[in-house]
């Protein structure tokens, strides 16, 4: 079995689901799934506290990990990367300044800068999803290539939030040849273009209801209007 089709049925699941994005409904799954696996046995295996420690969160997921009812796993947690990150800062601020000059002005970043700019950009749970969600869309080429029923199933959904449309996008565009990616991309465009249309109108119909003139009329599709232009847009469900 290949590794595309290991993530054929998270796929099919996806887009089976009545969802604003398909994506963002794995996203949300794996998300919750790798919290649960964080604070899991997984903080007392070391090769995953190695890479905790390294990396450790970013603010959200901080913040969502401890609002979570596992302190105890929480605090080993933070204590090891607490240590490694106090070492590292250490290590870093004896070592060698950079010795590279131009005009007047470091050719090297300065290692301390370097080591806290990384620590602020990495996050071992937004690093395990973005990994799942890399051979998910692996897996949407591959099934989009090969099955012409999960055509018909992609153009039957609500489209996609404009992140994950536009990953699609730029990687059928280098995953497709160019008569393929020419069809694909028209395609991708019309569920979208009038999935957006579907929103929208829901949304008009919303502020509609504020006019007293409606109050009286039937809120139809638009009650969660804002929230899903919101998802649409920024690919978070409030």
């Amino acid at each position: 079995m290949s590794k595309e089709e290991i993530y054929t049925i998270p796929i099919l699941d996806a887009f089976n689901t009545d969802c604003e994005c398909p994506f963002c409904h794995l996203s949300d799954s794996l998300e919750k799934d790798t919290i649960d696996f964080v604070l899991g046995p997984s903080y007392m295996d070391v090769s995953i506290r190695q890479i905790t420690n390294t990396t450790g969160f970013c603010p959200t997921h901080f913040a969502k990990l401890f609002n979570e009812t596992n302190r105890l796993g929480m605090a080993l947690i933070l204590e090891s990367h607490m240590k490694k990150v106090r070492q590292d800062l250490e290590d870093r601020m004896n070592s060698d300044k950079p010795k590279g000059f131009k005009m007047g002005k470091r050719t090297a970043l300065d290692p301390v800068k370097d080591f806290t700019d990384t620590l602020v950009d990495h996050c071992y749970i937004c690093d395990r999803i973005q990994d799942f969600l890399d051979r998910y869309m692996d897996t949407f080429f591959y099934l989009w290539k090969k099955d012409s029923s999960f055509r018909v199933l992609v153009t039957a959904s609500k489209g996609f939030c404009i992140k994950h449309f536009g990953q699609l996008y730029g990687i059928g565009e280098h995953v497709l040849k160019d008569k393929d990616f020419q069809d694909f991309k028209t395609d991708l465009i019309a569920i979208q273009q009038t999935n957006f249309d579907r929103v929208i109108k829901d949304l008009e119909w919303f502020i509609t209801k504020f006019d007293y003139r409606y109050e009286n009329e039937s809120w139809k599709q638009s009650k969660d209007a804002v929230s899903r232009s919101i998802q649409k847009l920024s690919g978070i469900k409030p």
